[in-house]
């Protein structure tokens, strides 16, 4: 559950119920600021170094005074449990709990005697508060203790009346005390019985229906203010005491509904699917499940309204849901690949909204980035390396060979530059351009020229996680090519910094180019020292395949290089690495293979994950996907989820070339199927439906009046809303015909 702030993980037992909480903003430590003066010199030393082929050296220089001070990040906080325990026993039956992704509700459901009891729960954006609902089918048997377990030594629980309230501390960060501030208020609303508070624990009895509200805030308001009040905050969200669960729940409904039912997605059905989802996903590779990839597909969408919302945090690596005070990488914002992906579907997916928090980080980088390119590079502009969290920290951490990338905060503002192909936005161009040109200020302040070629290149970096320190790796000049670029066309769109522009693209055509390797691979470094096969999990240096489109089809070669490098890669991976691969196979325009790494992550997780469901703890595993469909990277990173999303929109859509594709990867599993809902950049809403591998027909909203520009090797017939025939100019395999904003059109093969 989750309304892009306050989250719950709901384990659904029998005696007890647990709900593992979480607010968006309860993190450890306090504002602080990692740039470290002594990195300057080390970095310019460091360069002579890797120029002169002495990267060891450079990175035994870097490792440790070359990161920031404090060299780790601060981690994402647990609120804790509340623990329902119920009294008596008896052997429950016909036992099934479910997650309505078209309602965001949950509900578990058994029968012990002859009594059925239900409990329905929702996390709701309408009303800033987490809803439980206790119902039985017979009068007074709604009977239970409430109250908080939590790993927070620092803190302190009390309740009287019908409330319930847990207050905590956010942990250290370093040698920094935790000043972030909770409260979590729980109220109880019965339906006779009798609800009594006392010590630590609420206790309800032999109530006909019980509704809980819980209401939980921070004083956390921005990464520079912890004035916040938590009580009165909470206690101005508990007004929704006022309503009635039925009317919590249309509010609940007419909030999300609108956003989830933009997009449907139909694969066709089997008796499978209507089996129990772990036992579905042991037989997904089977093939006789179609209706799986569906749910993983709007589960993924599910998974973003609820954790990224306007005015909360962007999603983490896991989201919103942490159950830990030490989470794994400290459950932050890794940007060498996990944040961007979790916004991959974004757009795409007709959830433009849920982008709101990534771009808020980024407005907050680009500030306190300016500190870390001031200290740490003596340059201009604003620079984030490869983590960030709710400090918004922009200097290198964990290790040199980790940490010393540049190039994270450029990656985020593609992010923007996208939003504006998706939905003609002029003002948030408007709104972000001095951020564009304060990350290139940066970079032509700091790009040096490597001796053989005299190519602009970033140094020290390196390629994500992946080998030593260099200079000018591929995905570093990519992501450059895109930020320089993207500027500069900023700048021409506004009518602005017309010199500045010159100098950006002068910059963009001196970087580094693409180099072909001796495998036929696409180089992932300057020097083509490659290896033919190579399973690392990264795939840094085919970013220009995916997510930009620098590589496509266009150009064969680098085409032919890209998909040469992806086959050394080999199919086996993480969870996220398995959801990059498939976009990157439909990118390659080989569904069939896109659809091998989609059966990768729909199957079982290695190691003792599925021991950990009975515990409700995540063990380690090797990829796969849990029983509740979570990615199962050891141990979890929601970035899977994510990315298969995305792949799958991929491999029925594409626009990234400058006009559509439609089925440009389709599987032979899925014969025929419709998709409704999915966004083309330039603003077009498109539906498809296909029978027999062949497109039936396709309609397009258009939003924005642009030209609409279709590929397809065969002919098309384009219809207005009105059933009469539109003109369509064709070059080569291109169909384009004008729009009119708001009008819908329908695409047939025709003659």
């Amino acid at each position: 559950m989750g309304n892009g702030r306050l989250g719950a993980m709901i384990y659904g037992g029998v005696q007890q119920e647990r709900l593992q909480l979480n607010e968006g903003n309860f993190w450890a430590g306090a504002p602080y600021d990692p740039a470290n003066p002594a990195a300057y010199d080390l970095y310019v030393r460091a360069r002579k170094l890797i120029l002169a082929g002495n990267a060891a050296e450079a990175e035994k220089l870097l490792q440790v005074d070359g990161l920031g001070k404090p060299s780790g990040q601060a981690s994402y906080q647990t609120i804790g449990e509340l623990v329902l325990d119920f009294p008596g026993g008896g052997e429950a039956k016909d036992y099934r709990r479910s997650l309505g992704l078209d309602s965001a509700v949950a509900t578990t459901q058994y029968t012990i005697g002859d009594i059925t009891y239900t409990r329905k729960i929702f996390s709701s954006a309408a009303d800033q508060v987490l809803v439980v609902r206790l119902t039985a089918d017979k009068p007074g048997r709604i009977s239970f203790r409430a109250s908080f377990s939590t790993p927070n030594k620092n803190s302190h629980s009390g309740a009287r009346a019908s409330e319930l309230v847990f207050t905590s501390t956010g942990g250290k960060h370093a040698d920094i005390q935790g000043k972030v501030q909770q409260e979590t208020i729980v109220r109880a609303i019965n339906d006779g019985g009798a609800v009594i508070g006392s010590g630590s624990t609420l206790t309800v009895t032999d109530a006909n229906a019980v509704l809980l509200l819980i209401a939980c805030r921070t004083n956390y308001i921005n990464y520079h203010d912890l004035s916040g009040d938590p009580d009165v905050l909470a206690r101005k969200d508990l007004a929704a005491t006022s309503k009635s669960f039925d009317q919590l729940l249309a509010d609940h409904l007419a909030d999300y509904q609108p956003l989830f039912s933009r997009v449907q997605l139909d694969l066709g059905t089997t008796p499978q699917a209507q089996r129990p989802t772990d036992e579905r996903i042991l037989h997904f590779a089977d093939g006789n499940d179609p209706a799986l990839a569906a749910l993983e597909f709007q589960y993924g969408r599910y998974l973003l309204i609820s954790c990224s919302r306007p005015g909360g945090q962007p999603a983490t690596l896991q989201g919103l849901w942490n159950e830990s005070m030490n989470p794994p990488w400290n459950g932050k914002f890794t940007v060498n690949i996990n944040t961007e992906m979790n916004y991959w579907p974004a757009e795409k997916t007709n959830l433009s909204e849920c982008t709101a928090p990534l771009f808020d980080l980024i407005k907050d980088v680009s500030v306190t980035g300016q500190q870390t390119a001031k200290v740490m590079y003596h340059a201009p502009g604003w620079v984030l390396h490869h983590n960030t969290d709710a400090w918004r920290a922009t200097a290198p951490i964990d290790g040199a060979l980790f940490g010393i990338w540049p190039t994270g905060g450029a990656w985020l503002l593609t992010n923007v530059w996208e939003h504006y192909l998706y939905t003609g936005d002029i003002e948030t161009l408007r709104t972000f351009y001095p951020i564009f040109k304060g990350s290139s200020e940066f970079f032509l302040a700091t790009l040096i020229e490597e001796p053989v070629h005299g190519w602009l290149v970033t140094c020290p970096s390196v390629s994500p996680e992946h080998g030593a320190l260099v200079a000018g790796p591929t995905m570093d000049e990519s992501i450059l090519r895109d930020l320089f670029a993207q500027t500069a066309e900023m700048a021409k769109i506004l009518g602005v910094d017309d010199e500045f522009r010159q100098k950006v693209l002068a910059a963009r055509q001196k970087l580094a180019p693409f180099q072909i390797g001796k495998y036929g691979q696409l180089q992932e470094w300057l020097d083509d020292i490659d290896r033919e096969t190579d399973s690392h999990r990264h795939l840094s240096h085919l970013y220009a395949l995916f997510p930009s489109n620098q590589i496509t089809a266009e150009d064969p070669e680098l085409f032919a290089a890209a998909k040469k490098s992806l086959l050394g890669r080999g199919d086996a991976a993480t969870g996220w690495s398995l959801a990059w691969k498939m976009n990157l196979w439909a990118r390659a325009l080989d569904g069939n293979h896109a659809y091998v790494l989609l059966s990768h992550l729909l199957s079982e997780p290695g190691g003792d994950a599925a021991n950990g469901s009975a515990t409700g703890k995540l063990q380690y595993a090797g990829g796969g996907t849990y029983p509740n469909l979570f990615d199962a990277h050891p141990p979890f990173q929601i970035d899977g989820n994510f990315g298969a999303t995305s792949g799958i929109t991929e491999m029925l859509m594409q626009s990234h070339e400058g006009f559509i594709r439609l089925l440009p990867a389709l599987p032979d599993a899925w014969p025929e199927g419709s998709i409704q809902g999915i966004v083309a950049r330039g603003g077009f809403v498109i539906g498809i439906q296909w029978k027999d591998h062949r497109l039936a027909s396709a309609s397009l909203q258009s939003r924005n009046g642009q030209i609409c520009r279709i590929h397809s090797a065969v002919a098309l017939q384009v219809m207005d809303d009105q059933g009469h025939p539109v003109q369509a100019t064709k070059e080569g395999e291109v169909y384009s015909f004008a729009t009119a904003g708001g009008r819908s059109y329908t695409v047939r093969e025709g003659t």
